[in-house]
Formats: structure tokens, C-alpha cells, sequence
């Protein structure tokens, strides 16, 4: 599923928590910094509500994301970067994240500002595999 509003969303054969398990020790064996998971579905529960399993992986690395807010400090509303791996009505598991290149127009930053950002899609896929 890719849609029109920037955001990319595969399929993930594993539970919400495992599948952002396996994203958090890709990244960690990539020193990419894992800065906070937020588990939405959790603090719905705690609050007496109920909500599919949904957590957010809020992650990354100075030396890529720094250049793009020094470009457009702005871009710091979308940084760091963020994974959210979450389950749909019917059960199906999904990985979800912004498009680097929605980034780039968005802030309308060059390539060259961009390229560490640009292969992110590619390692969160291997947490998929």
C-alpha cells in the first residue's frame, strides 16, 4: 500500500511488537539511535479504551538528519525519522514510515542534502523479510 500522502506501508508477517523488535536490531547494528517507541496501543488501554495493537519506533542518526534541518528547519517536525508498525481491522500487520522523497519535496532540500535519508525504506524492509 503507497499512497498519495507520503507515507509508504508494507506488510509485516510478524505481530506489531516483533516486527518493530526486528526493525530495533537492524538499526542497532547499523549504530542508527533508537530515540523512543511509543505504544499507543498501550497507553489506550491504560486510559480504558480499546485500539489495535500500534506502536511507534521514533529513530535515527545525527550526520543524516542534521544537514536536511540545517537545509529546512522545519523538516525537524518530520525528524527524526519514525516507523510505525501497526494492525488493521482485519488483522494484518502493517510497517508503515514517510517516503524520503515526500521528505525531500516537502522541504524542497536537494539530493545531495537528502541521500543519507534516501535508503531508509530499504533497511525497514529487512525487517520484514
Amino acid at each position: 500500500m503507497n499512497t498519495d500522502n507520503g507515507i509508504i506501508s508494507k506488510p509485516s508477517k510478524y505481530s506489531v511488537p516483533e516486527t518493530l523488535h526486528r526493525l530495533e536490531t537492524i538499526l542497532a547494528a547499523k549504530n542508527v539511535k533508537v530515540f523512543a517507541v511509543v505504544d499507543h496501543s498501550g497507553e489506550a488501554a491504560k486510559a480504558g479504551l480499546k485500539m489495535p495493537p500500534t506502536q511507534l519506533l521514533i529513530f535515527g542518526n545525527p550526520k543524516g538528519g542534521t544537514p536536511v534541518m540545517l537545509a529546512a528547519p522545519t523538516a525537524a517536525i518530520d525528524l527524526p525519522l519514525k516507523a510505525l508498525a501497526w494492525e488493521d481491522a482485519s488483522g494484518k500487520v502493517w510497517l508503515s514510515y514517510n517516503d524520503p522523497a515526500y521528505i525531500q519535496r516537502r522541504f524542497n532540500v536537494s539530493d545531495d542534502v537528502m541521500k543519507p535519508l534516501a535508503g531508509i525504506g530499504a533497511l525497514l524492509e529487512q525487517a520484514l523479510a
